[in-house]
């Protein structure tokens, strides 16, 4: 099976460069072939492939800036998409399969329709039983009697007022009626942005370099687009260290797959000793990626604008699950709310219910777009310095996916194996099995620099800085 163009200004690849501010001309480096699927309703193959050549078109773009000028040849294969994007439910250590979701973590039905729990993490879980009057040993069944008996927008205001994470499934035209949902019409997939002068123009480190060798990136991320985002950073030569929150917990699993290349370490930073080795960190960072709920760090010093003013020359980026605008701006989230919330999720369900993508879908699109703004930055940064902005939203992903992006024809192939995909390696956590990056250009590298360790396990600094 060959490669072949097919990046008309209509097909997702174009308008998800266009969005980046990318040449169009440079859509001629970018070559597909096709060979797995993500078998829905919604384009979500289109979705996964687009996002996965941008970011590799991206990358490829900054190698020739930062090199002999000639940019590579992109290769985007289906099968290495289609693994990639399943790569949080393929991962194994020693043989074991991740958990992925809790039980209360699901769709129930209520009185009047639908709503989507999450409740991985364990706070999460206290606080939905804590707003469902429930004790904290509540399983499924008590949780399904209370939870039938009230309207679907009351569980979700009562959840979410607790701390919580619920919403209720709606469909695309109720969604579209919502103030979030008309809030978050009409913007752009992701914006690049330019938020100050100051700062130096990044210097070449010759062509048989990684694109990203040399940088620093902070990685203030979570589960799951803010970690793919990164752990992509260290696949192109980024020093990538994960800073965490002692008091959050984090899934070991999550981190087993997404913390592929990076180094991870836990700080506090109400304390004034982690406090002081976070800034030490961050006055040699070159790129910061934040994860968090908006205004949740900025506290600390971290809004854009901060970072700009303390640190001239930084690229940051940040992600939310709502957006950035409207009503629900302040709201956590996570991939299966928003896709509950925006209409996929009725999209893609039957008779008897809601349903789900294949993959979190939009977990890893935005990934993978989060790491091509970041990588666009830096080449903006190569050409003519200054503080750069990156920003997207799971919600922004959600409406290209049910709006302008067009489904192609089924391009499965009945040879499609994930293990041809798939790699193991002794780590720090035992065997582990992960995914291949689905990202690369002509050259480029073809797997992480190091495994996936222990995660919160690393020392806080920057190998090799001076004090």
């Amino acid at each position: 099976m060959t490669y072949s163009s097919s990046d008309s200004p209509a097909s997702g690849t174009a308008q998800a460069w266009a969005a980046l501010g990318g040449d169009p001309a440079l859509l001629d480096r970018v070559a597909h072939r096709g060979g797995g699927s993500l078998p829905a309703r919604l384009p979500v193959m289109e979705l996964a492939r687009a996002t996965v050549a941008v970011c590799s078109l991206a990358a490829a773009e900054l190698t020739a800036r930062r090199g002999d000028g000639v940019v590579p040849a992109v290769r985007v294969d289906d099968g290495a998409v289609t693994t990639a994007f399943r790569s949080d439910r393929l991962v194994r250590v020693d043989g074991v399969a991740p958990t992925t979701f809790a039980p209360l973590s699901r769709f129930w039905r209520t009185a009047d329709g639908w709503v989507r729990t999450h409740a991985n993490y364990p706070h999460h879980r206290a606080r939905l039983l804590n707003a469902l009057s429930l004790p904290p040993d509540a399983g499924v069944e008590a949780a399904a009697e209370t939870i039938g008996a009230c309207r679907a927008l009351d569980v979700e205001e009562n959840v979410y007022a607790a701390g919580g994470l619920a919403v209720a499934v709606r469909d695309r035209d109720t969604w579209a009626r919502h103030p979030q949902g008309a809030a978050a019409a009409g913007r752009p997939l992701l914006s690049v942005e330019r938020l100050g002068d100051d700062g130096p123009a990044r210097t070449a480190h010759g062509p048989a370099s990684p694109p990203c060798a040399g940088l620093r990136v902070l990685d203030l991320t979570r589960v799951l687009a803010g970690p793919i985002a990164t752990r992509t950073l260290a696949l192109l030569g980024a020093d990538v260290l994960r800073v965490d929150a002692p008091h959050l917990p984090e899934s070991q699993d999550v981190h087993s797959d997404t913390g592929s290349g990076k180094r991870s370490t836990l700080l506090d930073l109400t304390t004034a000793g982690d406090r002081k080795t976070f800034e030490e960190l961050l006055a040699l960072a070159d790129v910061v990626v934040t994860g968090y709920r908006p205004g949740a760090l900025d506290r600390f010093g971290l809004s854009p604008e901060a970072l700009a003013e303390r640190r001239p020359g930084l690229v940051v980026a940040r992600l939310s699950a709502w957006g950035r605008y409207g009503p629900w701006a302040a709201r956590r989230g996570f991939d299966s709310l928003v896709q509950a919330a925006t209409g996929i999720a009725v999209t893609e369900g039957e008779d008897d219910g809601p349903g789900a993508l294949p993959t979190q879908a939009l977990d890893h699109g935005t990934g993978y777009l989060l790491a091509a703004g970041v990588l666009r930055a830096l080449t903006g940064q190569h050409d003519a310095g200054g503080t750069r902005l990156v920003e997207t939203a799971l919600t922004q992903t959600a409406s290209w996916l049910t709006g302008s992006l067009v489904k192609q024809p089924d391009t499965r192939s009945p040879a499609y194996d994930a293990e041809r995909w798939l790699t193991e390696c002794d780590s720090p956590v035992g065997r582990l099995r992960h995914a291949l990056p689905a990202v690369g250009y002509e050259g480029g590298p073809a797997d992480w620099a190091r495994p996936a360790g222990m995660w919160g396990t690393d020392t806080p600094s920057w190998p090799g800085a001076t004090a």
